[in-house]
């Protein structure tokens, strides 16, 4: 099945207005940035959490640590995935244990990539919390998972699948809505 892409929901700007509301959010629920590391869930988390670290130092005058996981190897759907599948590395610079991290993801679909990053990350230490960020909420959970900051609930059907651009990877900041054709 070949996707389209369907529609244009969120521009440039409209995605920078959401990472500055959810960093002013992580902020206020977190009360600072005093023991919070934001850990981006490779491929696209990574640069949104940076971008959200970036503006929380903005307002708070420092930033809170930033690091990249990656979740290959915790996928319940490896076998499926791929035959030899690619793993890259994770980066989280600081000793997680007693911190409140807050996971970072663009989309957030069933839950079990969420599922796959707690699994993953837990092998880095147990931490105090961990909250979850996520830019787009389009619904159809499979698992008891939902983000504790989200940019746009954005309802959509399962033939539907969301796009989340980012200029540091896709070369252009927006958030776009594929659908296939049948």
């Amino acid at each position: 099945m070949a996707l389209k892409e369907k529609a244009e929901i969120i521009e440039a700007d409209g995605l920078r207005r959401i990472v500055t509301r959810i960093a002013h959010e992580i902020v206020e629920r977190n009360k600072g940035v005093d023991d919070l590391v934001l850990v981006g869930i490779r491929r696209r988390g990574a640069p949104i959490a940076a971008r959200l670290a970036s503006k929380i130092a903005e307002f708070e005058g420092k930033s809170p640590a930033v690091g990249s996981l990656d979740i290959t190897l915790y996928r319940d759907d490896l076998s499926t995935v791929a035959h030899q599948p690619v793993v890259g590395p994770s980066d989280i610079p600081v000793d997680i244990k007693g911190k409140v991290v807050v996971l970072v993801d663009d989309v957030l679909y069933t839950g079990r990539t969420v599922r796959a990053a707690m699994d993953a990350l837990i092998d880095f230490g147990r931490p105090r919390a961990i909250q979850l960020a996520v830019v787009i909420d389009r619904g159809h959970r499979e698992l008891p998972i939902r983000a504790d900051f989200v940019g746009k609930n954005v309802p959509t059907s399962k033939k539907e699948v969301i796009g989340v651009k980012l200029s540091e990877v896709d070369g252009v900041d927006s958030v776009v809505i594929k659908e296939g054709d049948e």
